[in-house]
């Protein structure tokens, strides 16, 4: 029986704490996620092979490689991935046979691709000459102002070319192919360019669709019509007839625009030749 002044037995609870949890800690998640992140890039990349063609993929590859050529054959195919560029002949590292455009690229060691690294090299500073040349001539008037807003210089696969093009509200002919002032005065200035060379000339006349609902849908004489006022005109500003190499009307077969009845299809082109075909 126990005394009325007895101490009751003090119990004291420690709970033991283990650091880390049973799973050793949280590390594990951290790799798992670095694993199905890794996983998940693998999946993409197989299903990105398996969407994309071979000249895709060349050019891809051709994209990451800044320097040194890896692949054999660069890009050049057709489509959005395969490095289809006005400036990718001056960019792309090249080492082989592909090409963005029609001439091939150069590889140092053989006469041909020093011709045609000479031929690309004249082509550019003709370019720059013709658009430094134009540029410098603006300002004179209103008019010449407004006439420049109508032209773009680049490099085709025969040489710098002037494209002249239509502007909404702003036509180069008439209904009766006759050059408007804005023409006439381009092409008067082009033609003091030109004299300063000694390249052969090629025109290009383009036109964009005509709506199906026309009786005379016929786009070829239009492009024809067109080609032959804008060499008649370059004639008359001092050209020479035996400086132009052909005269070619592309009607509606090489649209730039998305919408083919777009008056920025309506084009003329005067090609510089160089190389071999331009002297």
């Amino acid at each position: 029986m126990a005394t009325g002044n007895a101490v009751a037995p003090v119990i004291i609870k420690r709970k033991k704490v283990i650091s880390g949890g049973g799973h050793h800690g949280g590390a594990w998640k951290v790799a798992y996620a670095d694993f199905v992140t890794a996983m998940m890039a693998f999946f993409m990349l197989m299903w990105l092979l398996n969407a994309t063609t071979e000249k895709q993929r060349k050019g891809i590859a051709d994209y990451f490689n800044p320097t040194i050529p890896i692949n054999r054959i660069s890009g050049g195919g057709d489509g959005a991935f395969g490095g289809d560029s006005i400036f990718s002949e001056n960019t792309l590292a090249k080492s082989g046979t592909g090409a963005s455009g029609v001439r091939p690229p150069w590889t140092t060691g053989s006469e041909e691709s020093g011709a045609l690294a000479e031929n690309a090299l004249e082509a550019e500073v003709l370019r720059e000459e013709l658009e430094q040349a134009l540029a410098g001539q603006g300002g004179e008037s209103d008019l010449m102002e407004n006439s420049l807003k109508h032209v773009v210089t680049r490099i085709s696969d025969e040489g710098p070319l002037i494209e002249i093009f239509e502007l909404p509200g702003s036509p180069l002919f008439d209904q009766d192919y006759r050059a408007t002032p804005v023409l006439n005065q381009l092409l008067a200035r082009i033609a003091t360019i030109t004299a300063s060379t000694e390249h052969r000339l090629a025109i290009k006349s383009h036109v964009a669709t005509r709506p199906v609902v026309w009786t005379r849908n016929d786009t070829w004489r239009p492009s024809m019509e067109r080609g032959l006022a804008a060499r008649q005109n370059l004639v008359f500003a001092g050209i020479p007839d035996t400086r132009f190499d052909r005269l070619a009307g592309k009607a509606d077969t090489e649209l730039v625009s998305k919408d083919p009845l777009s008056v920025r299809n309506n084009r003329i082109e005067i090609v510089f030749l160089t190389g071999d075909g331009g002297r």
